[in-house]
């Protein structure tokens, strides 16, 4: 004897339709399985390219926070002094070299300055 239930159906009915939604289920979580593969790869090709964009916006800065800070430092000596342009030419040059020099340092790689 098959028991009915609340909504008409009875129990060997919904066995059936259970039993589909396992298989689509089985299904969906197979073909996610395969699409994750893909997208690690592409993840980590992503990563890479996050690393690099990175680092050159890294390097800009280091250059950009040299001439500023040299300017700023120039520009403001000159305004205790008086001696107008001479202070900031000289710090602004010396800034762009010490971002020069940091953005060598980070594209090597390294910490340390090269023996010269």
């Amino acid at each position: 004897m098959t028991q009915e239930h609340p909504s008409g159906a009875n129990e060997q009915e919904l066995r059936e339709r259970l039993d589909k939604v396992s298989q689509a289920l089985d299904k969906k979580r197979s073909e996610a399985e395969t699409g994750r593969r893909g997208d690690e790869a592409e993840a980590g090709s992503m990563g890479q390219t996050s690393k690099a964009m990175a680092l050159g916006f890294r390097i800009i800065s280091e250059l950009a926070a040299g001439v500023i800070v040299g300017a700023l430092l120039g520009w403001q000596l000159d305004e205790w002094t008086g001696m107008q342009p001479l202070f900031l030419i000289i710090f602004l040059m010396l800034g762009t070299a010490a971002g020069f020099w940091n953005m060598v340092k980070l594209g090597m790689g390294t910490k340390k300055p090269p023996v010269i």
